[in-house]
């Protein structure tokens, strides 16, 4: 089991918005990179729809552009995200593709939920691909994530995770960090038992 192929999106999604709960402190120069004041300066990003908000946060974690990836958060977000200090820029994927549903649920007056698909190679070259939904909120800015839900292990219910609350989010991502190796533990380990049977019955 590799942790790429299960909450691999979740992953680099809370490194593109900063939230890994790495405990890393930023320098200056990133600190400033990432400071609310300096992103909402900057931010000319046009979003008029929640897919094409999603789209292109999407694409900015792709390409790993953080600070473009970090325009499309909620204000809420982005001065959460900076309060905490903490973060890395996320890695690019050239072999990372995603789509987006233009069927968008509209929630209230302000709010929308939209599903994606994240299509990359595994660290053994294989495909996998992760749906996940995304919550958005319209701000003077436009449409802005305000949080994602995905499913880390099928058939149980799905992360989710508010980007407004990101003492939460550190909590539940660790969790999620400590179930995957958990479980690949458990498999190697089962993996391992017919082997071990069988050269005890060849004894």
């Amino acid at each position: 089991m590799m942790l790429r192929n299960h909450g691999w999106l979740t992953l680099v999604t809370l490194a593109a918005i900063g939230i890994t709960g790495c405990g890393k402190s930023e320098g200056p120069a990133q600190q400033s990179a990432a400071s609310p004041g300096n992103i909402q300066s900057t931010a000319n990003t046009q979003a008029d729809t929640p897919e094409a908000a999603c789209t292109q946060f999407l694409e900015a974690v792709r390409t790993g552009d953080d600070e473009k990836a970090a325009r499309m958060l909620s204000v809420a977000s982005r001065e959460k995200a900076a309060a905490l200090n903490r973060g890395f820029t996320p890695s690019a994927s050239d072999t990372a593709r995603f789509t987006v549903d233009p069927n968008v649920k509209y929630i209230g007056e302000d709010g929308a939920q939209v599903k994606s698909t994240w299509t990359d190679k595994d660290d053994d070259g294989q495909t996998q691909s992760e749906d996940a939904v995304w919550v958005l909120r319209h701000e003077q800015e436009g449409w802005r994530l305000v949080g994602m839900a995905e499913t880390i292990f099928p058939g149980e219910p799905p992360l989710l995770l508010n980007f407004e609350d990101p003492e939460e989010m550190i909590k539940k991502i660790q969790w999620a960090r400590e179930e995957i190796r958990r479980r690949a533990e458990k498999e190697n380990l089962q993996a391992k038992e017919p082997e071990n049977s069988e050269n005890s019955m060849r004894r």
